[in-house]
């Protein structure tokens, strides 16, 4: 009988207490990794060859190779190899594997014969199996499922047909199914023959038609006698998605209604296969780290330890962008070199775009906050607008007055120059405060609905782009204000 690595390791560790392994009751999980990281550099640069092969295979047995898929992100490209090589045994090497990073993954697959590579993806689901391949260039990929079993390499190529990011992609097409007059003894028969699938959770039932009706959870099967066909102890499926959702549609189903497996169909509503909860938190993650990437203007993975060249390569791009948003500014601001508003009116172009860049960030990380929950329905998009726009109005107002206020007082009791005159000055920037005020919150309020439109995550609107778009929009309709008032008093 073939053995599931998860569970087989699993139970080792509860059989076998190893006074060096960290209990996750006596310590944090960041606690364990600072430990365990602090392990293996002492290991890696403890002298010779022998005596950091001999260290690092202490720790490979000694730890969970979940925690270590997660540390060696954070150490070189030849460490994580080097930690690969020295885990004790195969089921190790999958656990370590499916936890790795995509970086961590591309850099073993390197050292590996194609050989290697198949005797892993034998002993790993075929949704687990999809992300391995991903992570190779398309010829090698070819060659290691040529030199799989056809069975298990069909089903691989079934889920490689899905789109990334769809439900398809996400589901594992290994579950057990079957029809509403099958006993639960033939269940049970069912799923002791075929050990090498690991949902037995629940098992689903379908009618005549392959169209799935219900699904009977583990319990009933243990708990009712066994002559009994699935059909009495089965529950009805409230929910599905087609093989076509996307990540966010599988996501906002599960995270309500709290679905430990979601099935999954096809056109002819036949089931195709599962995404278990498991798979919904992965992808949580990937959707929480694009997301922060995106508002962060990067697409650095920060968990990766990578060169600060490449760190630099991310950024850039988006810096610029900001660069560029600054000549642009410091370019107009020459033209009005000459004018006589600008002598006082410069000093407050910092004022006005760090106003009018807090003011946008508040609008749009609302409304994305909201978009990304689903609180916010399409109907309910206008009372969102018209709202942001009467806080961004009063927000304007009343900091427009206040800013207008203290530079009256300044230039009137602190700050001396000929010629100024304080009450043109005062108003001036607080004119110019509620423009800057109302731009942001325009821009704001109505990006993140634009970049939805356009099937970009609206997150974007919160990201450097937008916001140095927003520094120079404000800024210029400062210096309109500005130029308009000075003729006007003139």
């Amino acid at each position: 009988m073939e053995d599931n690595p998860n569970e087989r390791l699993h139970e080792d560790h509860e059989a076998d207490e190893k006074p060096s392994v960290i209990s996750s009751l006596d310590f944090q999980t960041s606690q364990l990794d600072n430990t365990l990281e602090e392990k293996l550099e002492n290991a890696f640069y403890s002298g010779t060859s022998q005596l950091v092969l001999h260290d690092v295979a202490k720790i490979g047995r000694e730890s969970d190779p979940v925690d270590l898929a997660h540390i060696v992100a954070r150490l070189p490209s030849y460490a994580r190899v080097v930690v690969y090589d020295n885990l004790p045994d195969l089921d190790s090497k999958i656990i370590f594997m499916i936890n790795a990073s995509s970086n961590t993954r591309t850099a073993i697959f390197r050292r590996l014969q194609d050989s290697e590579i198949k005797e892993l993806l034998e002993r790993m689901p075929p949704d687990e199996s999809v992300w391995m391949l991903d992570d190779m260039s398309d010829r090698r990929m070819k060659r290691v499922l040529d030199l799989l079993d056809p069975k298990k390499s069909s089903c691989i190529r079934d889920l490689q047909k899905h789109d990334r990011h769809s439900a398809g992609r996400l589901m594992t097409n290994e579950y057990f199914s079957f029809h509403l007059n099958t006993t639960i003894s033939e269940v049970a028969n069912t799923i002791r023959n075929n050990p090498g699938i690991d949902l037995t959770r629940v098992v689903y039932v379908y009618n005549n038609d392959q169209g799935v009706i219900g699904y009977v959870p583990s319990r009933n099967l243990l708990v009712n006698p066994p002559y009994v066909p699935v059909r009495q102890v089965m529950r009805p499926i409230t929910h599905k998605v087609h093989v076509s959702a996307s990540r966010d549609e599988v996501v906002d189903i599960v995270e309500r209604y709290k679905i430990p497996a979601l099935p999954v169909i096809d056109d002819d509503d036949c089931m195709v296969g599962v995404i278990t909860y498991e798979d919904v938190v992965e992808a949580m993650e990937d959707i929480a780290d694009e997301t922060i990437a995106s508002m962060a203007g990067t697409g650095e993975d920060v968990s990766e330890h990578e060169p600060i060249y490449k760190k630099f390569l991310w950024r850039a791009p988006w810096l610029l962008v900001t660069l560029c948003a600054g000549l642009v500014t410091s370019t107009v601001m020459s033209k009005f070199d000459d004018s006589g508003w600008f002598r006082y009116m410069a000093f407050f172009v910092p004022l006005i775009a760090g106003m009018s860049g807090n003011v946008g960030i508040q609008c749009s990380m609302t409304l994305v906050r909201s978009l990304s929950t689903g609180e916010l329905s399409y109907s309910a998009r206008g009372d969102a607008i018209a709202k942001e726009l009467s806080i961004g109005i009063l927000t304007g107002t009343a900091f427009g007055f206040l800013c207008g206020f203290f530079v009256y007082l300044l230039y009137s009791y602190g700050v001396d120059l000929e010629g100024a005159n304080q009450l043109r000055i005062g108003l001036t920037v607080s004119c110019g405060v509620f423009v800057a005020c109302i731009t942001a919150t325009v821009l704001g309020t109505f990006s993140p609905f634009f970049f939805a439109r356009m099937n970009i995550d609206p997150a974007v609107s919160s990201g450097p782009i937008v916001t140095a778009f927003n520094d120079v929009l404000a800024s210029q309709m400062f210096f309109l204000v500005a130029h308009s008032l000075y003729y006007i008093f003139e």
